[in-house]
Parts: C-alpha cells; sequence; structure tokens
C-alpha cells in the first residue's frame, strides 16, 4: 500500500529542517534551563558555571578550528576560479552593499538615540572590570594604524595564532604623570587569528593563481578540496549545534548578577539598541535586498534560522561562518560567491556592531550631560563604522573598539563601565544581525553576478564545479 503523500512531504520537511528547529529548541531550553538554576539555587561559583558551559565551549572550540583553513582555501579557490574582471566584480559589489549597510545603520542608531535620548535621567550603577581597564589603555590613532599593519601581515604562519597591536605603557617614574599620548609604546601580539591579514593575503594568492592559468591549476586544485574538505567536517559538526548552544546561553544566564536589576537601569538604551538592530535588520536591509533583486528577503531569514541560533549562541560571527557558508550552499548560491564574500564579510561587515558603538557612544554622553554638536555626531558616525571593521569576530570584541568612539566624543574609556552589564546580551544580538547582513548580501551579490558567472561559464565551456552541500551532508548538484 503506497504511503499518503502528505506522510511523504512531512518526512521531506522533517528531514530538511530537523537541524534547524534541534537549534531554536537548545536556545530556548538553554534560556529556560538558565533562568530555572538561576532562580531556585544560590549563587553559583566561576568554577561551577564553567562545568555548565563546558559542552558549550567544546562545540565553540571546533567551530573556531575550522575558521582558519576554510577561510583561506575559500577564499583562494573562489579567487582563483574566476578571471580578475569577475573578481574585481563581486569584490565591488559585495564592498559596496557593505559600506552602504554599515553607513545605514550607524546613520539609524543615531537617529534613534537623539530622538529616544535613553541617557536623560539614567540611574547606572558603575562597575570596575579588568577588561574594561585593559580597553582603556589604547589611542585611536595606535588602533587604526594597527589596523592597517594587520591588513599587511609580515608573517602569514603568526597570523593564525596572533594580531598585531600597540600597547602603551606608563612611565610611573616621572612626576607628574604624562598625558597617554606621551606614553611609551611597544609592538605586542595579541592572542586570536589575524583574520583581516589572512583574507588579504587569501585574495592576493587566488588572483595570482587565477593568472598563472595552467599553471596554477594545482594549485587551485588544492586549494578547492581543502574548501571542500572544510565543508564536510563543518557538516559533521554542526549536528553538536543544538546541545553546545543550549549550554553556552544557560551558563551565561547563570552568570548573570541580577536580569531585572540590569534591564532596570539601563532599560532605554536596551530598547534603543534592539529597536535599532530590528528595524536594521528587517527594515533597512530588507529595503536594500528589495532593492537589489526585486524580491523581500523573509523567507531567506527563515532560511538561516539555524545559522542565527547559533551566532546568538555563540556570539561570534566568524565561528559561525562555516555553518553560514554551507547553509548557503544548500539554498542553491553560486560556491564562488558564498566563498569569497562570506569570510570578507565576517572580517569587516559589522552593521550591528556600528549601530551599537554609536548608540552607545551618545547615549554615555547624554548620561554624563555632555552637550554634543552637528560635527561630534559626523565624527562619531565616521568612528564607529571604522571600529565596527577593526572589530574582531569574536564575543565582545567591542569593548576595544569602543574606546576610539569614546575618545570622539571626548569622554573617558572608563565609562565602558556603564554599558557593561548589558553588553554580553547585546553582543548576541547584533551578533546575529552582522550574520543575516553577511547572507542576505551574499545572495544579492549572487543575483546581480548570475549573468557575469554564466558568462564565464560559458566560455569555460563547462560549469564551476565546487562540491555543495544539503543539510543531510550528501553532495548536492
Amino acid at each position: 500500500m503506497p504511503r499518503p503523500k502528505s506522510d511523504s512531504k512531512f518526512r521531506v520537511f522533517m528531514q530538511e529542517n530537523l537541524l534547524t528547529m534541534l537549534t531554536v529548541i537548545g536556545v530556548f531550553a538553554g534560556g529556560l534551563v538558565g533562568f530555572i538554576i538561576k532562580n531556585s539555587t544560590g549563587d553559583w561559583t566561576k568554577r561551577e558555571i564553567m562545568y555548565i558551559s563546558f559542552p558549550g565551549e567544546i562545540f565553540l572550540r571546533m567551530l573556531k578550528c575550522l575558521i582558519v583553513p576554510l577561510l583561506v582555501s575559500s577564499i583562494t579557490s573562489a579567487i582563483g576560479g574566476l578571471d580578475l574582471s569577475m573578481s574585481s566584480k563581486i569584490a565591488t559589489r559585495a564592498i559596496a552593499y557593505y559600506f552602504i549597510t554599515t553607513i545605514s545603520a550607524v546613520v539609524l542608531g543615531i537617529c534613534l538615540v537623539t530622538s529616544i535620548r535613553p541617557g536623560q535621567g539614567a540611574k547606572i550603577v558603575e562597575k570596575r572590570m579588568e577588561s574594561v581597564d585593559k580597553a582603556s589603555k589604547v589611542l585611536t590613532p595606535d588602533t587604526l594604524m594597527d589596523l592597517i599593519r594587520n591588513m599587511f601581515t609580515d608573517n602569514i604562519i603568526q597570523s593564525t595564532m596572533f594580531q598585531y597591536r600597540t600597547e602603551i605603557y606608563e612611565n610611573t617614574s616621572l612626576s607628574p604623570p604624562l598625558p597617554m599620548e606621551e606614553w611609551d609604546f611597544k609592538p605586542a601580539q595579541r592572542e586570536g587569528s589575524n583574520v583581516l591579514g589572512l583574507v588579504m593575503f587569501s585574495v592576493i594568492l587566488g588572483t595570482t593563481i587565477g593568472r598563472m592559468r595552467e599553471k596554477g591549476q594545482l594549485l587551485q586544485d588544492f586549494f578547492t578540496t581543502l574548501s571542500e574538505a572544510m565543508m564536510t567536517i563543518t557538516s559533521w559538526v554542526i549536528w553538536i549545534s543544538p546541545l553546545g548552544v543550549g549550554f553556552l546561553i544557560a551558563a551565561k544566564i547563570i552568570e548573570m548578577d541580577s536580569i531585572a536589576a540590569t534591564i532596570q537601569s539601563l532599560g532605554w538604551y536596551f530598547i534603543t539598541v534592539m529597536l535599532g538592530l530590528f528595524l536594521h535588520g528587517f527594515g533597512t536591509i530588507a529595503v536594500i535586498f528589495f532593492l537589489g533583486t526585486r524580491r523581500l528577503p523573509y523567507r531567506f531569514i527563515a532560511k538561516l534560522s539555524q545559522v542565527l541560533a547559533t551566532a546568538f549562541g555563540t556570539g561570534s560571527s566568524s565561528a559561525t561562518m562555516p555553518l553560514t557558508i554551507k547553509c548557503l550552499d544548500g539554498m542553491g548560491i553560486d560556491p564562488r560567491v558564498t566563498r569569497f564574500v562570506i569570510p570578507v564579510g565576517a572580517t569587516i561587515n559589522m552593521d550591528g556592531t556600528a549601530l551599537y558603538e554609536a548608540v552607545a557612544a551618545l547615549f554615555i554622553a547624554q548620561y554624563r550631560e555632555m552637550s554634543y554638536s552637528f560635527g561630534t555626531i559626523v565624527a562619531v558616525s565616521i568612528t564607529a563604522t571604522a571600529a565596527s571593521i577593526g572589530a574582531a569576530g569574536i564575543p565582545q570584541a567591542g569593548l576595544v573598539t569602543m574606546v576610539m568612539v569614546l575618545d570622539t566624543v571626548g569622554l573617558e574609556p572608563k565609562d565602558v563601565s556603564l554599558i557593561i552589564a548589558v553588553d554580553w546580551l547585546l553582543d548576541r544580538f547584533r551578533t546575529t544581525i552582522n550574520v543575516m547582513c553577511d547572507a542576505l548580501g551574499t545572495i544579492l551579490v549572487n543575483h546581480l553576478s548570475k549573468k557575469d558567472l554564466q558568462k564565464v561559464d560559458r566560455l569555460n565551456d563547462e560549469p564551476h564545479e565546487l562540491m555543495e552541500l544539503g543539510a543531510n551532508g550528501h553532495d548536492k548538484e
């Protein structure tokens, strides 16, 4: 007896969406368990919280392990598989999209914070934290120059593990103390992959391989195969995501002092940032996407739900990158576009971070009852955009770049401590918007480049072959 068609459709639906549903369930289950444990037991020690977050930490480490080989192989194979003119067209469209969305996010954030004015009358319990103290000891010129230094790395192997950073330190033997601009400085290496340097190197290497044609085919095949291998490993790792994300969120909620008190003290600031992120993600980006494709993006956003849930749970756009590429491959996006646009976007396109930093700087200025001119607002816009590019795609990386924006307004770097209480939660929401913007930008660039890519395929007399992994891990033609 043949099975009903409805049963067959339901089975196909479950096969295609099971992982997504499990990840979303993991997010809500982690939050619920965290609230229950926090309200039913006493204070937890750091070690006990570490035990809770351990499964999530393992998941995050596995994802981060894939970042460097996937980033280098993906960008190199994508650029190497195209001629120079095609690569430049895709890059130009992607960068134009990044620039427009980032500026739009900053402008939207400034409009909201100047209209709502959340800093007036706010009552905040100021905290001193070690991360704030470290973030305070930087200068804006050093941060901007370090951004450029990291783009042009002097050691590609070292860039897989460390980033260049200029450290300043005070000579305590002098009296009176010197201003920070006159402190001594020295080059240092900060732990964490120099993604900007790796991206730049990969783009140049891919361009070189493409120009070498037949001589470079062996290298092109190597990076293509490596990229496919990393995506296969990704398809194995993502089945741990529901468990890992759930434990990460539960541990974070248990770690919070008092959720109600935190939201109460920073309520209007929290609402302003959340409103800005929502309007940008589902309004501004949707309009830009519609103008470019003549289609609404919400159906694509629904298909990205598992990626977005993972981005929220990990708080890292870089760690989510392998999942984003895999998901877009399953949606039929050209791998040559996906493997170039997503790694670059995860590095330099931080819309949510740009909006957040603009709102935070003006919020603190309002709280300190400091007047600011239109010129200051323009300066905040430019600095927030630059700071978002320099922000690493890791949890709470915006604390360091926030110092740049505060310096523009003339505020003390230690004022970062005013918003630290809700930073971890807002960080997850803005990371989700960052990842969503990257994915929709890839779909948009793919749509605009479709005819050019088809022309390249006809000239090569065969379609470009790169393995696209479906939801079940099998090859998809």
